[in-house]
């Protein structure tokens, strides 16, 4: 009898089909003199071939298997029995290969968030917890700038106000690549439990530090007029006060509608200080604008980040049982060490299915 298992589905050979076939366009526009002219569009091209290319790989074999899964079915219900043998042993092998690629291209074929392929913009600060809140929060930049760099991203520091002992008080950085769709999920409070190298009893403390991951924007998404806009500029300075520009270099831009303040010392002159303030207030406006638009989304950024409570928290990183629980989820790894070394994948994979199943049925 022929085999009743798994079988290609008409929907997403189709979808699969189209997307080949937009591939095929994209590829084309992409040499085309036109876009040439246009970097936007070049680079609009870019990023949607990136995400066409893995679905482009996995689309071919997928039509090719499941043609031959049709096939080799027809053949199973052969009269000649050595044929229609040889035709089930066919099946049985290609049934898990087309199975495999179609959960694949399902994951793959779900409509993405138009933001997703953005550049990000990290804000972390320290929350509840003293100098310990501002040693975690200089771990979760490691961290991020690990898994940045793993996924081949490059990470620019905007503004870093440093603590004690190597501590972060307030880090805010751009990460370069198609970062947003990854990182967009980390926003939140995150909880860390460990004895502090400040504790000489070995007490275990718990300290907290907050995530803000918004969309880059693009001048196109956020007009800024001057008018509207207070530029103060001022003397950088380090820790404890500690001058490292004998210049006024730092800039401090404040969005007067909204009162929105971005301070940004780290680059080396007035000028790209100013730039780079202008990019995290766009950046900020972009996503206070996302959040009143969108229902799914329907927060202003402080309630995405919180108060920086220990209560108030999205993510657990409990050092004495190497142990990283992430509440939304229910998600549960023991592998604290390789999570902080920027271990990610695992995590944001599972944050991004749900958020995918969301979004699905939020559309249904």
């Amino acid at each position: 009898m022929p085999s009743t298992g798994t079988r290609p589905k008409p929907d997403l050979t189709a979808r699969v089909r189209a997307a080949l076939e937009r591939a095929e366009q994209v590829a084309a526009e992409r040499s085309s003199p036109l876009a040439a002219r246009d970097p936007s569009k070049l680079k609009a091209l870019g990023k949607e071939h990136a995400r066409l290319e893995p679905i482009v790989r996995s689309g071919r074999r997928y039509v090719k298997l499941a043609a031959d899964l049709i096939s080799a079915r027809e053949l199973a219900g052969s009269e000649d029995g050595e044929l229609a043998a040889l035709a089930r042993q066919e099946v049985e092998a290609l049934e898990p290969q087309v199975a495999a690629l179609e959960s694949e291209l399902a994951e793959l074929l779900t409509p993405r968030d138009p933001l997703d392929d953005r550049d990000a913009i990290v804000e972390i600060r320290a929350g509840t917890g003293g100098d310990e809140a501002a040693l975690f929060a200089a771990d979760l930049l490691r961290m991020y700038t690990r898994y940045a760099e793993r996924r081949g991203w490059k990470v620019e520091p905007i503004s870093v106000s440093e603590g004690n002992l190597r501590g972060v008080r307030e880090a805010i950085v751009a990460v370069r690549g198609d970062a947003y769709g990854d990182l967009r999920s980390e926003s939140g409070v995150h909880r860390v439990q460990r004895v502090p190298v400040t504790e000489a009893a070995g007490r275990i403390h718990t300290s907290a530090a907050t995530v803000a991951v918004l969309p880059e924007a693009e001048e196109i998404d956020v007009k800024l007029e001057e008018k509207d806009l207070r530029i103060d500029v001022f003397r950088s300075g380090g820790p404890g006060g500690q001058s490292v520009n004998t210049t006024d270099s730092a800039v401090r831009v404040t969005h007067l509608p909204t009162g929105i303040e971005v301070k940004c010392q780290d680059q080396k002159s007035q000028l790209q200080n100013k730039i780079k303030a202008l990019e995290v207030l766009r950046s900020r406006l972009l996503d206070r604008m996302l959040a009143e638009q969108e229902a799914a989304r329907a927060r202003d950024r402080r309630a995405m980040v919180g108060t920086g409570d220990r209560s108030a928290k999205i993510r657990t990183y409990n050092f004495p049982q190497s142990r990283v629980t992430d509440h939304r989820i229910g998600f549960t790894a023991h592998n604290l060490q390789e999570v902080l070394d920027g271990e990610l994948g695992e995590l944001v994979k599972a944050l991004r299915l749900q958020r995918q199943e969301e979004r699905i049925e939020a559309e249904t």
